[in-house]
């Protein structure tokens, strides 16, 4: 017999089998002679009264056994002889496309401009201690994409666009752990996610696949509006069947590229803010509504939206128990990004809080066409750019200054290594922006007691919150709209918002190209 209960738990009863196995004899009315198995299907915290609990789904056997959680059973074929697809960009949207292919017997070449995730790591240190930008190996670029070392979040509501629980699977067979298969908010940590990511380089390759770093696209091959491959590092020619653009939503050069020859962009509206940082400790206590928080609880999230003006202000990618990091991909500028190892536990939790930004904010960017975002996005970064100081230190103000328009006095705490400094964050920002910023704090106040306070501080711009560009595709055969065989693909193509989507996204894309 199978059975799905749920039942509402203490957090220290939720983080073990023995007391639940007891529940759910009673649950059940079972006999002392059944034998019982069960596994969580979904977990999720519900701190709505001052007595936090746990709400789980579960799954129960009841004598019989139960199937192996990860078990996905994937029949890769072996593709080293296979026709050829072309991945530029090794994220998500890259290596699950990848894996796809392998599924349907399709041979993936990938080319990253920037490192594997181990050598990666030595420029992260250079831009985190020395301010020295790499701009083709980074926070945004090399192998596992912008999201290997900023989280590794797989919350996603992209629930139409394919199966979240193959993608999550694919994760825990590669290392990730079983918890992200049931977890509300599923998260592995940039400690953790790398290994996951290398693992998954070692299945594409072992079936044939190929892989080349350090490789930046720098021209696209176009025979008679088809793609017929690309040339790489301004000298190399690699010829395929197809072309995935997986590049992400900082490879402005690809965008640069993309209008140079005359391939069809769009412009995109997305959001921009800044970080925000607040003691854990103050949003646990907020949250949970205790002090110090269960050690059975994790650090607590908050997720916060209001409209001002007709405008959406929201939270973007809240990192509790996390740090804020310098994800900037030229020198010369300033983009900070939030993330958190597995543990979450650092003493800040940090959220972006960020503005929508649309077509009418653009009339000073008329004449950049489709990049009239784009370059508004770059104007903001290098406006926060201290050239005096010259480094990746960054402009930070208290949250309660921020609203009064004063500059900030005293010393300020925050986890952003490269370091921060007073500024007038009202000022860097365009007034509309800041003034919407504003109103939507005080209103987060309202709705969070004890949010709307001094020991809460904004840090740098939050612009990369997604692609300000679109690369337009048909719906049905995800090819670009005028060139044939080139599969625009991800974040960076306009068609994703994080991990998850744009694994699946990346998943779609493959499935078209096997189709056709």
């Amino acid at each position: 017999m199978i059975k799905q209960i749920e039942l509402t738990v203490p957090p220290e009863v939720a983080s073990g089998d023995s007391i639940l196995i007891r529940l759910v004899r009673k649950e059940l009315r079972l006999k002392n002679s059944d034998k019982v198995e069960f596994k969580k299907i979904k977990s999720s915290i519900d701190a709505r009264s001052k007595h936090v609990k746990v709400i789980l789904k579960l799954e129960v056997y009841v004598n019989e056994s139960t199937p192996l959680e990860t078990e996905l059973r994937i029949n890769y074929k072996q593709v080293s002889g296979g026709k050829k697809v072309i991945i530029v960009g090794a994220g998500p949207a890259g290596y699950f496309a990848a894996l796809e292919l392998i599924e349907n017997g399709l041979k993936p070449v990938i080319f990253e401009r920037g490192k594997d995730v181990r050598s990666r790591r030595k420029d992260l240190r250079a831009i985190q201690q020395f301010s020295i930008v790499n701009p083709d190996s980074n926070y945004c670029f090399g192998e596992g994409g912008a999201g290997t070392y900023s989280d590794g979040k797989f919350y996603t509501r992209s629930h139409k666009r394919g199966s979240i629980e193959k993608a999550l699977k694919i994760l825990v067979e590669h290392g990730a752990k079983p918890d992200i298969l049931y977890e509300s908010r599923p998260h592995i940590g940039s400690n953790k996610l790398p290994g996951v990511v290398q693992s998954i380089r070692e299945t594409i390759l072992h079936f044939g696949g190929e892989i080349h770093f350090n490789s930046k696209m720098t021209d696209i091959i176009i025979s008679k509006d088809t793609a017929c491959g690309i040339i790489v590092n301004d000298g190399q020619e690699f010829v395929a069947d197809a072309v995935i653009l997986a590049t992400g939503h900082s490879a402005r050069d690809v965008f640069y590229l993309l209008k140079e020859k005359n391939i069809l962009i769009e412009p995109k509206p997305f959001a921009i803010g800044s970080r925000i940082e607040h003691p854990q400790e103050l949003i646990d206590e907020i949250q949970y509504k205790q002090k110090p928080r269960d050690r059975y609880l994790p650090a607590a999230a908050y997720s916060l939206v209001c409209q001002i003006r007709n405008r959406g202000v929201f939270s973007f990618c809240m990192c509790p128990g996390g740090l804020i990091v310098p994800s900037a991909t030229a020198p010369g500028e300033i983009v900070v990004n939030g993330m958190s190892m597995s543990a979450r536990d650092s003493r800040f939790a940090n959220s972006g809080i960020v503005v929508s930004i649309e077509m009418q904010d653009m009339e000073s960017y008329s004449s950049c066409g489709a990049l009239s975002f784009m370059e508004f996005q770059k104007d903001i970064e290098r406006k926060f750019f201290d050239t005096g100081d010259n480094s990746q230190r960054a402009p930070a103000q208290r949250m309660t200054d921020f609203v009064n328009g004063k500059l900030s006095e005293g010393s300020m705490k925050s986890s952003y290594i490269p370091g921060i400094y007073s500024g007038r964050l009202d000022e860097l920002f365009p007034e509309k922006i800041s003034l919407m910023l504003k109103a939507a704090l005080v209103e987060f106040g309202k709705k969070m007691k004890g949010y709307f306070t001094s020991e809460g501080i904004l840090v740098g711009p939050e612009s990369r919150t997604s692609s300000p560009v679109r690369i337009p595709r048909n719906n049905l055969t995800y090819e670009h709209v005028t060139i044939k065989n080139l599969f625009p693909c991800g974040e960076g193509a306009g068609y994703a918002g994080g991990i998850i989507s744009a694994a699946l996204d990346g998943q779609n894309v493959a499935r078209a190209i096997a189709k056709k």
